[in-house]
């Protein structure tokens, strides 16, 4: 630019920009060099921060995003490490807490055996009453309530020491077995029955179904089971299938099913009695007979028997 000086009014101009611009530089090297001189170099700080910035960025990238939640997972953790430095304490209090509750456990189920053996007596006394009216006049419930032991101490569970099993004996002289070894399914089903009339009022079963619980018998052990089916009737619906008028009598409706064959295909059909037809049906069953005079009158006074 200064070979062309005086030629170009605009190139004079840039001229003196550029020697301006090179003196001010030449200042900021001077002052740069000052500057470098007094720098203390210190490689361990600079380690340092550069170890401090990793360790930053591996916290945010384990309990971050930001360092505010970094932050907050510190002070969350020095309270949980101030806890754990007195687990010391406070599993003491805890030893002592549970051997407390465990004695105190220990006596509610102690007083719960001495409940259940006083229930298991009066259940098999009262079930044994009426089962003996349903033609099992030999028969015996026992209702067996055993507390087994661990290590020699009482079992401890959510239910208390004992474990209760129904054991039952049809004959003199029979030993008590499981209900599933000890009862035919006739036995069974009088069995229920006799159960469920003796807990009537602490059932909550809404329909109880009955399947020929008079197999097997009939005349006055007959009635008596129609009687307690007909008990039963005031706390539940009771359905029951049944081929004895005695029983049939008792309840408050009276269903037939019907078998029909038309040679080709067999069907069943359900039909509700009338009183009237009812009469027959009962007559049919006592005698085979619906048309009997005898017969019918023997199903009226079944009926009113049932009714009164």
């Amino acid at each position: 630019l200064d070979d062309v000086r005086g030629h170009e009014g605009h190139l004079d101009s840039l001229a003196e920009r550029a020697r301006e611009a090179a003196m001010l530089l030449a200042e900021v090297g001077t002052d740069l060099g000052s500057f470098a001189v007094g720098v203390e170099m210190e490689p361990e700080r600079l380690a340092a921060v550069q170890d401090r910035r990793a360790a930053l960025g591996r916290l945010q990238r384990k309990y971050g995003p930001t360092l505010d939640d970094v932050l907050q997972w510190a002070q969350a953790s020095a309270l949980r490490a101030s806890q754990i430095d007195g687990d010391d304490v406070r599993l003491d209090e805890l030893d002592a807490e549970l051997a407390e509750l465990t004695a105190e456990a220990g006596r509610i189920a102690a007083a719960l055996t001495d409940a259940r053996a006083a229930a298991a007596v009066r259940l098999s006394e009262a079930v044994d009453q009426e089962i003996h009216l349903l033609s099992m006049p030999h028969a015996h419930l026992v209702v067996d309530v055993t507390t087994p032991t661990v290590d020699g101490e009482n079992r401890l569970g959510p239910y208390g020491h004992d474990e209760v099993e129904f054991l039952f004996a049809a004959n003199n002289g029979a030993p008590p077995r499981p209900l599933a070894k000890g009862a035919s399914g006739g036995e069974l089903s009088r069995l229920m029955l006799g159960i469920e009339v003796v807990l009537v009022d602490q059932s909550t079963v809404p329909t109880l179904v009955f399947d020929e619980v008079d197999a097997g018998i009939g005349g006055k052990a007959a009635v008596e089971v129609g009687r307690r089916l007909n008990r039963l009737a005031k706390h539940a619906q009771v359905l029951a299938v049944t081929h004895l008028p005695q029983v049939a009598a008792f309840a408050d409706h009276h269903f037939l099913v019907v078998k029909d064959d038309d040679g080709n295909v067999t069907s069943s059909s359900v039909a509700e009695l009338d009183d009237e037809s009812r009469i027959d049906e009962l007559s049919r069953m006592l005698a085979g007979l619906e048309d009997s005079e005898t017969a019918q009158a023997h199903a009226r006074e079944l009926l009113h028997l049932a009714r009164s």
